[in-house]
């Protein structure tokens, strides 16, 4: 019996000893380090451990249970760079409070959730490479075209905005060379911007009231279907918070244009909402002297309401709709300005854009999250040019339901969606037919599955069917390595396809005149494939002095692409076996020194098409560019920016070459209050343009044959103006 007392006894006092040895505890203080206010919400976490908290009013964070030994804890916070350090348990410094200080942090690789993965991960926990843009740099690019978002992403590295038109000022996106059909263009997760509605979408898009941009460069069909070939740029909305926001814009050009915008967002508990309104106007505008726009003239108005419903504090539904009208008029100067003109030559573009959205969000218990997603979007645009006519209505839906699982080291994404398009001709058009009905459905499922602290693999497989060129199985893989909190490695592939469309740059530079409608008998999709291999690495050489370096490596190739030709006096598409493949790669640095940014960016693209066994560079692509951008912020109330770019030379249609070329810009903000600031902006100062050393046209100018477009047409131009925050 007394043995049996001891025995008890001892057992007892071994389980408090274990009980007592895992109770070690852990205090911080996490401030800004400006400002030296506690930062509210930060996490700190050590992932090994599974151990965590979150800073309350005070910017405290308390962890318990910590066990004896060196642990890594991480300190996270979005719009700041993430922290990392180590504690050795017990020890005088673990018991202390100890203060950690956070930098602002203004690059790519911010510590962010991301919508466009549909994960719950962090950006720095995806294995798929994701670049972002917000908080100061889309302030930044914002101030400088707050009409639209050319520039937002032109001056990105591996992305460019390649203008369709010399007088109506139409863009696409161009990701790593490949031709803007291959983009897709997402609001909020939706494709409000496919088919005939991509028509001007860059130019009908104003900042103001987006919160971040989030770029996936590579084949990202597993998810997002057809049209994701060589990427996808997804325009993430601002969201209401419980403080009220009322913020306002005034932006005036050199060139006589005029921005208004307006942003308002307020929730309680259970009701939430946003408004944006812009009114955006351009002059007719002419720096070359040459007779013909280099802006158009335009008057375009902007509504985006939105209603925000938390029902419970586990499900959210939003509610929305997007609307634009525009008139955009372009062409010979003269007759634009109301004078008398023999057979002047114009381009008239009037648009009505109107798109509702639904999403539904739910979160269930067991880390279970189920989301259903839903747009209607009504597009309706006439083209007009002398002599001739193109319009069209197009009606398109897209519906989504998904789920997300979160388990201890994986993720599950899965779900369906339907995608219907249908466009209506105007037959009094004087153009050939190209009305068509087209649907597609899909499933897909994705995992992302952590196999140590170090690696995770996230694997993905979906499958489309098209009810007019059948199904197709979409794979995608991609891994991540991180062997330091300082090195990342990622790599990753996948399989995409285009159903062919006549809403492309080639047809789009027509005006779609004398453009045959598709044989769809005896066409089939572009299939893809393409991989990325992708390191991330950052370096602190002193508590002053820091490096972020990116190098992406890829390549991607299209089989069978669809092809625009003449035939006599006609066009139409047909494809012959080849392929164009896109490989190079992506250098991006980071230098930070005390209030001094540098940003570094460099893109070698080299595209061809291999056509009957010949091979051909694309048009159209620089296959060297340069983005350097220095920023001075000081105290978060004064920027200052300094950028230089740099084009090769570029192979055009017409088999010449064009040009190589530098533009430089300067851009300034002064905020002298939470409520009020002013900017001003020098845009391409040392006035670059095509017409200053080449042409953008051929014959007289009551016929113009256009040129491509390869270098800017605007020239120099000044920008300024306030911002006003109310609430």
């Amino acid at each position: 019996m007394l043995n049996r007392i001891i025995f008890a006894c001892a057992l007892l006092l071994t389980i408090n000893s274990i009980d007592l040895q895992a109770q070690y505890q852990f205090t911080a203080l996490v401030l800004d380090e400006e400002s030296e206010e506690p930062l509210i919400g930060a996490t700190i976490h050590n992932k090994k451990l599974g151990l965590g908290a979150v800073t309350d009013t005070t910017g405290k964070a308390i962890i318990d249970n910590i066990p004896e030994g060196k642990h890594q804890f991480q300190i996270s916070y979005v719009g700041y760079e993430t922290l990392s350090f180590e504690l050795d348990f017990p020890s005088k410094e673990a018991s202390e409070l100890l203060t950690f200080k956070l930098h602002h942090k203004h690059g790519e690789m911010e510590e962010v959730t991301i919508s466009s993965t549909r994960s719950s991960r962090t950006i720095d926990n995806i294995p798929t490479r994701v670049e972002f843009i917000a908080g100061g740099e889309l302030t930044e690019k914002g101030n400088m075209k707050p009409g639209d978002i050319r520039m937002l992403l032109n001056e990105s590295t591996g992305i460019r905005t390649q203008q369709t038109s010399a007088t109506s000022y139409n863009s696409s996106i161009r990701i790593q060379g490949l031709d803007g059909k291959y983009t897709q263009l997402l609001r909020d997760g939706l494709p409000l911007f496919s088919g005939y509605s991509g028509s001007l979408s860059l130019m009908q898009i104003a900042p103001l009231d987006l919160k971040q941009v989030e770029v996936i460069k590579g084949s990202n069909s597993t998810l997002y279907g057809g049209g994701a070939i060589a990427g996808l740029v997804n325009l993430i909305s601002k969201d209401p918070k419980s403080k009220p926001e009322l913020s306002m814009m005034f932006n005036g050009t050199s060139a006589l244009g005029l921005d208004v915008s307006s942003f308002y967002a307020n929730r309680n508990e259970k009701i939430g909402t946003t408004i944006f309104a812009s009114y955006n106007k351009g002059t007719a505008y002419d720096p070359a002297g040459i007779g013909l726009t280099a802006i158009p003239k335009f008057d375009r108005f902007t509504l985006n309401p939105k209603l925000f419903i938390y029902p419970r504090e586990e499900t959210t539904i939003e509610i929305g709709l997007n609307m634009v009208k525009e008139e955009r008029l372009g062409g010979n100067m003269d007759f634009i300005n109301g004078e008398d003109v023999n057979n002047p030559y114009y381009e008239l573009n009037e648009t009505d854009r109107v798109s509702s959205q639904i999403l539904i969000d739910h979160s269930f218990e067991d880390n279970f999250k189920a989301s259903f997603k839903n747009s209607i979007s009504y597009f309706d645009r006439g083209i007009e040019i002398p002599d001739y006519n193109f319009s069209g209505l197009q009606f398109s839906s897209f519906s989504e339901l998904n789920f997300n699982y979160v388990m201890e080291n994986s993720e599950w994404i899965g779900g369906l969606n339907l995608w219907t398009d249908n466009f209506d001709q105007n037959l009094d058009s004087m153009a050939f037919n190209h009305s068509f009905q087209e649907y597609t459905t899909g499933i897909f499922l994705q995992n992302t599955y952590d196999f140590s602290e170090n690696i995770a693999v996230e694997s993905g497989l979906r499958l489309d069917y098209n009810n007019q060129y059948g199904l197709f199985p979409l794979p995608r893989l991609s891994l991540m390595y991180t062997p330091t909190n300082s090195l990342t490695f990622r790599m990753g592939g996948g399989l995409g396809y285009k159903t062919p469309t006549v809403f492309s740059e080639e047809a789009e530079t027509l005006q779609f005149q004398s453009v045959r409608p598709l044989n769809r008998s005896e066409l089939s999709a572009e299939r893809s494939y393409g991989a990325n291999f992708d390191i991330n690495y950052s370096y602190s050489f002193t508590e002053k002095l820091s490096l972020t370096s990116n190098a992406l490596f890829f390549y991607t190739q299209i089989e069978n692409p669809l092809n625009l030709v003449q035939v006599q006096n006609q066009f139409e598409f047909n494809q012959s076996a080849g392929f164009i493949d896109s490989k190079g790669i992506e250098l991006n640095l980071k230098w930070g020194y005390e209030d001094f940014k540098l940003f570094t960016g460099y893109t070698f693209a080299d595209v061809n098409e291999t056509l009957n066994n010949s091979t051909e560079q694309m048009p159209l692509v620089a296959k060297h560019r340069l983005n350097n951008v220095l920023m001075y912020e000081k105290h978060g109330n004064f920027w200052l920016g300094l950028e230089a770019y740099y084009f090769s030379p570029q192979k055009l249609n017409d088999g010449e070459i064009g040009q190589s070329y530098w533009i430089f810009g300067l851009m300034s903000e002064k905020r002298f209050s939470e409520m009020f600031s002013v900017f001003l902006n020098f845009e391409n100062f040392t006035d670059t343009r095509q017409t200053a050393f080449d042409t953008v046209y051929r014959g007289n100018i009551e016929n113009p044959q256009f040129r491509d477009i390869y270098a800017p047409v605007d020239g120099f131009v000044i920008n300024g103006g306030i911002k006003l925050n109310l609430l």
